[in-house]
């Protein structure tokens, strides 16, 4: 079985590498170093990483993630790519769940903050793979906004969150991961339905 996670982390420092330490992302506000720190920091100092959730904690957390990015560039992405072999993010059986989303749309977030950029073709497993976290996103999402609706991954069977259907939302599974984790605009989708509610899930915070 391919260890996806593995995989789109190696993918990401190669292309934090080649990017560079002040290259934009799609993380409001964050360079390409920022990103890296974080993820870097999530993995190796769980007392920091809780500040992502907690908020009194998010002083805490970006302080520790300060420091992190402060380190020589190559030095942080390399932290990156040889993570702890039993962290608690990071051992071989949290690993696939815990990091495959989140090494995609970090991934993501790099190369679509640049000024050209094409959807990646996916293999179907790992559509299939994506496919099975963006459902429990999306009816999170959904159901927090008040929305009901259809989510028709390419390729894979339609699920309805709620009725009557207010719209529906298609496309590759990929896409729909980047859209439901509040990359709405970097998301090859189509949404149709009630325009007012269109427009409402395209300007919502969605994701975690």
């Amino acid at each position: 079985m391919t260890n996806h996670a593995r995989r789109e982390r190696a993918l990401l420092a190669d292309l934090l590498l080649a990017e560079g330490p002040d290259a934009p992302t799609l993380c409001e506000g964050w360079t390409t170093r920022d990103l890296a720190a974080h993820l870097v920091v999530r993995e190796r100092r769980p007392d920091a990483s809780a500040g992502v959730m907690i908020k009194p904690l998010a002083g805490y957390a970006e302080k520790v993630r300060l420091a992190r990015a402060a380190l020589p560039y190559e030095r942080l992405v390399a932290e990156l790519r040889t993570p702890p072999s039993w962290g608690p993010l990071t051992n071989p059986v949290v690993d696939p769940l815990a990091n495959t989303l989140e090494f995609f749309i970090h991934h993501e977030d790099v190369r679509r903050a640049g000024p050209s950029w094409e959807p990646r073709a996916l293999p179907p497993d790992f559509e299939a793979t994506i496919w099975r976290n963006v459902k429990l996103i999306a009816r999170v999402s959904l159901r927090r906004l008040g929305v009901a609706a259809t989510v028709a991954p390419t390729g894979l069977p339609p699920v309805s969150f709620g009725s009557p259907e207010q719209v529906r939302i298609a496309g590759p599974a990929g896409e729909l991961a980047v859209f439901f984790f509040g990359r709405q605009r970097a998301a090859r989708v189509t949404v149709e339905g009630d325009p007012a509610v269109v427009e409402r899930l395209r300007t919502a915070k969605l994701g975690v």
